[in-house]
């Protein structure tokens, strides 16, 4: 590869009675013209800017189009009109042997204008050039010949092999740093790798502790079925997922041990038992890191990536007679454009067409019956912070007696600790002659004083305790008469005081839950095994892992858990970390031999093992469990 260095820049310096010299004249030429260059590649690297395009004249001629295109040196090359060709003109056309060929164009520099040399030496030129012209040139090389610019890869992505055949290889593919908060996107890469007619299908499940996919899942299955491709044709598939906001550093994505398998034409190919890939988990923004990703290549390494020769076509050829004849053109996928300052606006009006903007109606407050889910107004605060409201039912019993006091469970008002009001309304259904119809009315306060209005008996009173540092609260019920009913409804209205010391409200979670994917698991010493959660009836949130004993192992914030060397129960906290009262608990029963004891199938993945049962196998001497 040529030497494609510009720099040091290094210019004259001019003091009174310099004698300049001819090589005087061409270093200040030499200084412009190279920091115009050095600029171009930093700046704009290399590809079309505007024009150059090809097209098929008839089976033997082409037309390219005027244009300007920027090599890997920073060179401009213009092309100051169009030109037709014929094929079998351009450089290179004798020397192809393949029907696969590459419009190649690169800088071309001709010395023009010769003059008469008056101070020549004696061996020198009688005439000597006195221009310099800028051109171009086009050539042709076989495609599989060209070779496109190297690359320098930096540290942006990492790469895993999930599966490799005779006839296909695949690649799950993602950046090594996740933005908390934030989209990320896992690539599925399968490129094909013989001739051989062939199709692929291929399964895997990739563990994402520190993730959750649109279902709100903590695994994501990747699938492919029945996949054809031509030799050196690459398949990509996108799947997206999001990064919890969490306080935790590091991460991994796993494949899921014995989940991967692929078939090449209904016969299995080796696929990878598993792996893991470890993420770096970042507070900055994707702009900062993207930012940071393209700008750390030093000069040596940009200087391996640049190329003389800018691609304009493939150019498909049928062999005829000892000549060729063009058969197609192929521009899309092929060229590489600059991205010009000029052509933004232009490029932003274009792209409305297949950009759809937010629906201003997705703005509006959305309210179902049960007033479980809030949005903002358009326009206005964000009342969900500070205001919530639900539906709560106080169970009896049978045989309900007058006095006795019952209780609601702890309900989670969703708007976080502190100074919370919490007022509660009887509700119940009535005909209205207005409407002519049955109405649910509900009654804040006493609602004797309804009584002989409404027709309905006042059953109980009640009472409200607000935990303030838990943000929920409890309601009781002291009956007032007998009943023979099973339940009492209420409709409740919290409000939150503003405050200085208050977080921000969190997400609305009443009568939501979440659940361990494996209560119990069954796992040898310093093992490791991911908790995941599922969210029931609520949509995701940050999750907090924690043990409840000291000497219980180890656990990191993704909810990855490594057992102690000790046999024993160990108890997993999980909860909202919103939302510590949405809570639930998995427990990890560590022995020796795990194999020879577990009974059959893989006990330490089945959520179906009870805990019990599973304790009833150890035949060890056990702490007390607390069961939640």
């Amino acid at each position: 590869m040529s030497n494609n260095q510009l720099y040091p820049f290094e210019r004259n310096r001019y003091y009174r009675g310099k004698e300049l010299a001819s090589a005087d004249f061409q270093a200040e030429q030499n200084y412009s013209i190279n920091k115009a260059r050095f600029m171009n590649s930093l700046m704009y690297g290399s590809g079309i800017v505007c024009g150059c395009g090809v097209f098929s004249l008839d089976d033997l001629s082409i037309l390219v189009e005027s244009g300007v295109a920027i090599d890997g040196t920073g060179r401009e090359i213009v092309i100051e009109s169009s030109v037709v060709k014929k094929l079998s003109s351009i450089e290179g056309y004798d020397k192809l042997k393949s029907t696969m060929a590459s419009l190649l164009i690169k800088f071309k520099e001709t010395n023009v204008h010769p003059v008469y040399s008056v101070n020549r030496d004696d061996n020198g030129e009688e005439y000597e050039y006195n221009r310099i012209k800028e051109g171009y040139e086009l050539y042709l090389v076989d495609s599989e010949d060209y070779e496109e610019g190297y690359d320098v890869e930096t540290e942006f992505l990492s790469r895993e092999n999930i599966f490799t055949g005779n006839d296909f290889i695949g690649d799950i593919i993602v950046p090594n740093t996740a933005c908390k908060g934030r989209n990320y996107k896992i690539t599925l890469e399968i490129k094909k790798i013989s001739k051989a007619d062939s199709k692929l299908s291929c399964h895997a499940v990739l563990e994402v502790p520190a993730f959750f996919t649109a279902k709100g899942e903590k695994e994501l299955e990747i699938n492919v079925d029945d996949l054809v491709l031509a030799e050196g044709e690459v398949y990509t598939k996108e799947f997206w997922v999001k990064l919890d906001k969490t306080d935790s550093i590091n991460s991994e994505i796993i494949l899921k041990s014995g989940s991967a398998t692929a078939f090449e034409s209904d016969k299995a190919i080796n696929a990878a038992a598993s792996f893991s890939i470890k993420i770096r988990l970042t507070n900055a923004s994707p702009v900062e890191l993207v930012n940071r990703a393209t700008a750390i290549m030093n000069l040596e390494m940009r200087n391996i990536g640049a190329t003389d020769a800018i691609k304009l076509a493939d150019i498909k050829l049928v062999r005829s007679e000892g000549t060729y004849i063009i058969e197609g053109i192929s521009e899309i996928g092929i060229k590489k454009y600059i991205s010009a300052p000029s052509q933004e606006l232009l490029k932003s009006r274009y792209l409305e067409y297949f950009v759809k903007d937010v629906d201003i109606e997705e703005k509006k407050v959305q309210v179902d019956d049960g007033a479980k889910n809030m949005r903002p107004v358009s326009g206005g605060a964000d009342l969900s912070k500070s205001f919530a409201t639900g539906v709560l039912e106080i169970p009896l019993g049978k045989n309900a007696r007058a006095g006795d006091i019952r209780y609601s469970g702890e309900i989670a008002h969703g708007l976080g600790k502190g100074n919370v009001y919490v007022s509660i309304g009887y509700e119940y259904i009535s005909s209205d002659k207005a409407l002519g119809a049955n109405a649910r009315n509900t009654i804040y306060g006493n609602p004797e004083l309804f009584s002989k209005q409404s027709g309905q008996a006042v059953d109980a009173e009640t009472a409200v305790r607000v935990l303030n540092d838990k943000g929920s609260f409890v309601v009781a019920a002291k009956l007032l008469r007998d009943v023979d009913y099973l339940v009492l409804q209420y409709r409740w209205v919290a409000i939150k005081f503003a405050s200085g010391d208050d977080t921000d409200a969190v997400d609305y979670f009443y009568d939501k839950s979440i659940t361990a994917e494996t209560p119990t698991v069954v796992m040898g010493p310093k093992e490791n095994h991911f908790f995941g959660v599922r969210f029931n009836n609520m949509k995701n949130c940050s999750i907090t892992y924690e043990l409840t004993a000291p000497a219980s192992g180890e656990i990191t914030a993704d909810g990855i858990y490594t057992s102690p060397t000790k046999e024993g129960v160990y108890e997993i906290r999980i909860y909202c970390t919103d939302m510590p009262v949405v809570c639930t608990y998995a427990y990890a029963i560590v022995k020796k031999n795990v194999d020879d004891n577990a009974p059959d199938g893989d006990s330490s993945n089945s959520s179906s093992n009870t805990l019990g049962a599973t304790l009833n196998d150890l035949k060890m001497d056990i702490p007390d469990l607390k069961m939640k």
